[in-house]
């Protein structure tokens, strides 16, 4: 009686152990007063169990599951061999990698903004293409203009009379079929713009966030350096030219680490400090002066332009070549006058590169925008109420032909300004050497190009694919330029910032200042009687107001008026809107004052 007792209190403890988790297992059976022969005696029973359990269980669900683990295993690594495929098909990646490696991230920062761009106007050219230009075909009337081949340079002849621009576009509503359903070419065209607008202001909105949070906001830990050192190196990589290059990138991105770490802090006399501030005045007054007259000048001789074109209207060669005047002085003056900005950059010396690249992009900035707003007054106010049939699409071939002629100084500049200056630098006078990659006159390009696009896209909705051609032939130009001609920064120095910086330039005033002139043109100015899809309309906006006004006899669109009542043409609705955005971002920049005032303690506690 006392044996078999004894072996079914075994049976119950085991099939006790077997019913519990692992860890539960684990801990009862060390727990049990026993010696560790009998403790393995216990486990190996209940493991048994659990074993005949299982293959009891899988004989009644052994099809259903193992087809099921199957299928998830096998998606699991079809997914993951996909996302490793997608990593090595990104654009450009193996090219960054090299010009990260060797120039570090300072001059990375500036492709890594172009390969950006360039992803923006790729989307644009996608969404006007597909809901603009292909409707458009189906109402298109065939183009008498013979072409030239100037055409390419101006925009003139004959693009004037393809979908181009957009006094090309038809107003009235598409439909292939009779009776067939119809295609508003008005909605479409406000719509899409309006559309890709609000996207873009998402995108930089959130993309500024994003970048000031991990580079502001997310403080670097102490321990970068010592894991960077220890810690980092792939031993998967056996290719030579992959471990070079690797070794190259760990290298720079350590020695920017240490040049922010051992920044040096000069002390200057009061003498010193005195020409500092007065050779900083000096190069102020100097730029802001030099802007001014730049801008004069573009205005009066778009004046000048404006009368010849509007009174002659010729269509001959002569005519065509003079469109250039415009662009091609402006052009020379965004092109130079960088030049001499670098110029009393090194004249200043600066402490830090950040600082006299932070200067120069200012500068520049102010520059350009000047010039942009300029041309944009001269469009606005003059061309608009000049006696040009379509200034809609007179202001799209403004818009062109400037950003062609930008596109070609852009890549004399590189010829110029990099190629020449290495065969003077190693051959003339060795002791200026090879140049640096000036990383602020290069990114204000990039930004003057991308406004000028993004005003262009209502008066020239395939103007983001001409960028995009660009912006292309731009990457594999500066590349080429840049490990060919140009030499690592002589000072060393980290630049996680920049690129938060280069997306908040972007965001204003390029974007916001574009988000004005847009808006004024389509509320307030009239849009021309005799071409375009807004044609005999008060303002481009009617067409939204008289399809509301449409859509208010249907019942099942009550609530699409309901909302551009109430939301979209309310001031209150923005009001409150705005508001609310005003007190989250108050709140999140106290959040971020507590975290870093938290950091300042906590690293504190850590040196102690």
């Amino acid at each position: 009686i006392w044996i078999f007792h004894g072996f079914y209190a075994e049976e119950e403890l085991v099939g006790n152990l077997a019913s519990m988790s692992a860890g539960e297992r684990i801990k009862a059976i060390q727990k049990m007063p026993e010696t560790m022969k009998k403790k393995r005696e216990i486990r190996n029973k209940v493991l048994n169990q659990i074993t005949k359990k299982s293959k009891h269980n899988s004989t009644q669900l052994s099809c259903c599951t193992e087809c099921l683990q199957g299928t998830v295993v096998s998606f699991r690594r079809f997914g993951n061999s996909l996302s490793e495929y997608f990593h090595l098909l990104q654009l450009w990646h193996k090219t960054l990698k090299i010009i990260g490696a060797k120039f570090g991230t300072s001059v990375l920062s500036y492709f890594l903004f172009l390969k950006w761009l360039l992803i923006f106007n790729i989307f644009s050219f996608l969404i006007n293409f597909s809901f603009i230009t292909v409707p458009q075909f189906v109402a298109a009337e065939p183009n008498n203009l013979s072409f030239m081949g100037l055409e390419l340079l101006t925009g003139a002849g004959y693009f004037q009379q393809t979908v181009l621009y957009y006094g090309f576009y038809t107003n009235a509503t598409i439909s292939k079929i009779e009776n067939g359903s119809s295609y508003n070419m008005q909605l479409a065209y406000i719509f899409s713009v309006g559309i890709y607008f609000v996207i873009c202001f998402l995108t930089l909105l959130f993309s500024m966030a994003k970048s000031f949070s991990r580079n502001f906001t997310n403080p670097h830990t102490h321990s970068g350096n010592a894991s960077k050192l220890l810690c980092t190196w792939d031993f998967n990589i056996t290719n030579e030219k992959a471990v070079k290059l690797t070794q190259k990138n760990l290298s720079t991105q350590i020695k920017e680490d240490f040049a922010d770490v051992n920044r040096e802090v000069l002390n200057f006399s009061l003498t010193e400090r005195v020409v500092r501030i007065v050779i900083h005045l000096v190069s102020w007054v100097a730029s802001l002066g030099t802007a001014v007259a730049a801008c004069a000048g573009v205005y009066f001789l778009s004046i000048s332009n404006l009368k010849l074109f509007v009174k002659e209207r010729k269509n001959d060669l002569e005519s065509q070549a003079a469109m250039l005047v415009l662009p091609v002085a402006t052009s020379l003056l965004n092109a130079f006058i960088p030049f001499f900005y670098s110029w009393l950059g090194h004249l200043e010396r600066f402490q830090t590169p950040r600082h006299q690249i932070y200067v120069t992009i200012t500068r520049n900035i102010i520059l350009k925008i000047s010039i942009v707003g300029i041309l944009c007054y001269y469009w606005l106010n003059i061309v608009a109420a000049s006696e040009s049939q379509c200034w809609e699409t007179l202001v799209g071939q403004d818009i062109y032909r400037l950003v062609v002629v930008d596109f070609m100084f852009c890549l004399l500049g590189s010829f110029f300004g990099e190629f020449l200056r290495r065969i003077i630098g190693t051959t003339v006078c060795v002791s200026l050497g090879l140049p640096e990659f000036d990383i602020g006159r290069n990114v204000l390009d990039l930004i003057y190009a991308q406004t000028l696009t993004w005003i262009g896209i209502l008066f020239s909705p395939l103007l983001p694919g001409i960028q995009m051609i660009s912006f292309s032939i731009v990457f594999y130009v500066k590349k080429v330029s840049l490990l060919m001609n140009c030499q690592p920064p002589r000072k060393v120095w980290r630049t996680a910032q920049m690129t938060t910086s280069f997306i908040f330039l972007l965001f204003f005033p390029s974007f916001l200042g574009v988000l004005s002139v847009i808006g004024v043109t389509v509320w307030r100015i009239k849009p021309s009687e005799e071409c375009g899809p807004f044609r005999g309309l008060s303002s481009m906006y009617a067409a939204v107001s008289e399809w509301i006004e449409i859509l208010e006899n249907y019942t099942a669109s009550k609530w699409v008026v309901w909302i551009y009542h109430n939301l979209l043409s309310s001031e209150l609705f923005f009001f409150v809107l705005s508001v609310v955005v005003l007190i989250i971002t108050y709140l999140h920049w106290q959040i971020i004052e507590g975290r870093r005032t938290m950091t300042k303690l906590l690293k504190k506690q850590i040196a102690n």
